[in-house]
């Protein structure tokens, strides 16, 4: 990737050179929308949530992620109602007949060691696979929620096996329900990789260059690509689905997991007549990783296409405006929420709204886009932060923050020392 000029970045103010050179970026690359990635409403006192992503308005950048919250008619016209920004579909495919689910399937990780019921809820693991339903009756209700809410942005996510005349077929019959974009499940991590299927593609190159090449050829509204965090280097399938033609990229799905053993009966979890299988981990503690993937996927797009002409939708362990806001400080576009709505309702996105908000009036911030991609400066090498803390030291001189070497530690000491190395 290009390299930063941390001298710049010393010495000048990243958020104002960050609203300067958006201003001045013009749309070079022609697409199915041919517009570029911006939020609205510039220098209202009162901050604006709104973005367009895509040439897709949206009234705040908080999406309903793909899964149980978005999947049928009646939830999500409540994601509509409670006002969400835009509603992802559960993932419909051909042949539903296809999918079966089992139940229990859900597992969940709680703070409390001891696994007490009033422990916080960290992790959340699903051996779900996508919609059971049968496309038809998915297809009439992307119809009615249109034609009821022709405003609001409705995403389709779609998965189909390695055959271009039925990923063709499903694209050009879900297209007609007048959907607004699509998303590809290039990542769902468990349920028929043997018909590669989702992660299956997802995590093969040359496999997914070829699908989103048939995907693309067909499809006339903007598509997103989601991306699995079951890979060594996540940007690498995201830049292959960019150079395909994809408008967007959406990280991260589940992270493959197992969550646990019953120490009594010694069976996983979630059980299912005693048996279980690895499934998607998600929820608050998959935050920290989700933030690592999309911090790798933004610095790709930043460094090798325009990003203003395209998309990036930052997932995973978001249950705060503080959440949200990490994401887009990233480079996220938009934000979506799946878990979280499970754990929570659909009545959560006014709570992230309002935290978001609170943000970004702390900082001045007027719109989404004046601070989205503020923090990718600050991130760097190893290399590079031993060169700037010895700077700093000898600067500091006689003042000494933490210890130098190893031989400085010492045993009467010991939680001290590691406390005044800890930056939070």
């Amino acid at each position: 990737m290009a390299s930063l000029d941390f001298t710049q970045i010393r010495t000048r103010n990243p958020m104002s050179e960050l609203a300067l050179n958006r201003s001045r970026m013009r749309l070079t690359r022609r697409n199915r929308v041919g517009f570029r990635v911006v939020a609205a409403g510039e220098g209202q006192a009162e901050p604006d949530l709104s973005v367009t992503v895509n040439g897709l308005h949206m009234p705040n950048p908080f999406v309903i992620g793909s899964g149980p919250p978005g999947t049928n008619y009646t939830v999500m016209k409540r994601a509509f109602d409670e006002g969400w920004g835009a509603v992802i579909a559960k993932t419909v495919s051909l042949d539903a007949a296809k999918v079966i689910n089992v139940t229990p399937r859900y597992a969940r990780l709680r703070a409390d060691s001891s696994g007490s019921a009033k422990g916080q809820i960290i992790g959340w693991e699903n051996i779900e696979l996508i919609s059971d339903r049968p496309l038809e009756t998915m297809l009439k209700e992307f119809k009615q929620l249109k034609e009821e809410y022709p405003d609001r942005i409705l995403i389709a996510s779609i998965m189909e096996e390695y055959n271009k005349a039925a990923w063709e077929e499903l694209i050009d019959r879900v297209e007609q329900t007048g959907v607004d974009a699509f998303e590809i499940n290039f990542s769902c991590p468990h349920g028929m990789p043997e018909r590669r299927m989702g992660a299956a593609v997802g995590q093969d190159c040359a496999l997914l260059e070829e699908v989103c090449g048939w995907i693309n050829a067909k499809a006339t509204i903007p598509v997103w690509a989601k991306m699995t965090p079951n890979i060594t280097d996540i940007s690498q399938p995201a830049r292959v689905a960019l150079k395909l033609g994809c408008e967007g990229i959406a990280a991260i799905n589940t992270i493959m997991s197992v969550m646990g053993i019953d120490l009594k009966t010694l069976r996983p979890e979630p059980c299912v007549e005693g048996y279980s299988t690895p499934g998607g981990y998600s929820s608050k503690a998959v935050h920290p990783i989700a933030l690592g993937k999309v911090l790798n996927i933004a610095k790709m797009m930043k460094a090798e296409f325009n990003d203003a002409d395209y998309s990036l939708s930052g997932i995973g362990g978001v249950e705060t405006g503080g959440d949200a806001a990490e994401f887009i400080l990233l480079g996220a576009n938009t934000v979506q929420v799946c878990t979280g709505v499970m754990m929570h309702g659909y009545g959560l996105v006014k709570k992230l709204c309002a935290e978001l908000k609170d943000f970004m009036k702390l900082h001045n911030f007027s719109s989404i886009e004046e601070f989205r991609g503020a923090s990718l400066p600050y991130f760097t090498t190893h290399t590079d932060l031993v060169r700037r803390q010895r700077e700093a030291i000898e600067q500091r001189k006689a003042v000494k923050k933490g210890l130098q070497s190893d031989k400085d530690w010492t045993g009467d000491g010991f939680v001290k020392e590691t406390e005044s190395m800890v930056s939070n």
